[in-house]
């Protein structure tokens, strides 16, 4: 009797946890995977109660994630990546995949994407690549001994106003 009870539970608490799942809207499952995962929900609360399942435990494969948009979607806009997770528009994904523990790899492996699927917008790349040039990044450091630089650097402005204490010595 007391186990009748303890299953009675673990049926009721399978299924409000499904349905909670189910009632998140970034959660997007057809209506015939409900009874795989209420399944999959209820072994999963009887083996962390203590309890046998009553099916033998079966190694799942990899999870079949659905993608949120298709991955011509994903790239349409040069201003934006669309998230294959949620369907939101982002500049960058790394930090996006992070909030989710994943790295760029593991996300292109989850939705069958190439090795060469940017992670960031073109338009932003293209801005954070112009302002590295415009502050001088990526220059190589000017060799030469000190007459190469002094003959290649411009001749200060002169100044205007009065002279400088020190100056006015000379």
């Amino acid at each position: 009797m007391a186990e009748d009870v303890s299953e009675l539970n673990a049926v009721e608490l399978a299924t409000e946890l499904t349905i909670a799942w189910l009632n998140n809207a970034n959660n997007r499952v057809s209506a015939e995977d409900v009874p795989t995962f209420l399944q999959t929900m209820h072994a999963t609360v009887v083996g962390l109660s203590g309890g046998a399942s009553s099916e033998p435990a079966e190694t799942t494969p990899a999870e079949d994630y659905t993608p949120a948009v298709s991955v011509r979607k994903s790239l349409a806009s040069k201003d934006h990546i669309i998230s294959m997770i949620d369907g939101k528009p982002y500049k960058t994904l790394r930090r996006h995949l992070a909030g989710h523990g994943l790295t760029p790899e593991q996300y292109r492996e989850r939705y069958n994407l190439k090795s060469d699927y940017p992670m960031v917008a073109e338009n932003y790349s293209q801005s954070r690549r112009d302002m590295a040039k415009r502050i001088g990044l990526g220059r190589k450091p000017r060799s030469g001994g000190d007459d190469a630089a002094a003959a290649e650097a411009p001749a200060a402005p002169k100044r205007r106003g009065r002279k400088p204490k020190d100056a006015a010595a000379e």
